[in-house]
């Protein structure tokens, strides 16, 4: 697979197969992966990865959290309290898509808030990475941190291997700092689920759209 394959077929899955992922591989992607961008060689991203009982016992916690209703303060906003056009119109689009191909209508909110928590369980995956980050590194840094996270993702397809980055585990910071050990001077990211994706799942026939290119991309002579 070429660059450009990789890249047209990354999308994120959201069923897995329990099929266990080679750790070799785990560690090979993650130490491949640090040849990201990065502005005056910081290699700001810090990465654990989590697999086998540590992957059951991190899902119980979670869901024993989720059934008693125990939040946290975000890590940070996932999305702009703000949000306008056209970039609120694309994320209500995007989910009214996923929630139609799994046949939840809008008003039945007790199931979209259990498909919700399915990203806790890392819908099945076998395998994920988390990603935390010196807490004072600012926005060029982070955009580091999603270079090295595509880089991931496009070895992650190159070898068969399907994806999905998670923002949403940055609701629960204290939980995955005493989980994962995280010193107080980093912060939490995000987190990957990794495995071999499950074709009959509904939520994997889901293609995302992207926007035609005269609404973002201008060229200079």
């Amino acid at each position: 697979m070429d660059v450009s394959e990789a890249i047209a077929a990354r999308r994120s899955v959201r069923g897995f197969l329990d099929t266990p992922v080679d750790p070799t591989l785990l560690h090979e992607f993650a130490v491949k992966a640090s040849r990201a961008a990065t502005g005056g060689n910081l290699q700001p991203w810090h990465i654990a990865i989590v697999q086998g009982d540590a992957m059951t016992r991190l899902a119980a916690i979670m869901a024993e959290k989720l059934a008693t209703g125990v939040t946290e303060t975000p890590a940070y906003d996932i999305y702009p309290k703000d949000l306008t056009a056209p970039y609120r119109d694309r994320r209500f689009a995007v989910g009214e898509a996923m929630y139609a191909q799994l046949g939840i209508p809008r008003e039945d909110k007790s199931a979209r808030r259990d498909w919700f928590a399915r990203n806790f369980a890392f819908f099945c995956a076998p395998a994920a990475y988390f990603c935390t980050v010196d807490r004072r590194m600012g926005p060029p840094q982070w955009s580091d941190l999603g270079m090295y996270l595509q880089n991931l993702m496009l070895l992650a397809v190159d070898a068969g291997l399907a994806t999905c980055a998670q923002e949403c585990w940055a609701m629960y910071p204290d939980t995955l700092g005493a989980f994962l050990n995280i010193p107080e001077d980093r912060m939490l990211f995000c987190g990957m689920a990794i495995g071999y994706e499950d074709k009959s799942a509904p939520a994997n026939a889901l293609r995302t759209d992207r926007a035609a290119e005269a609404e973002w991309l201008t060229t200079i002579r």
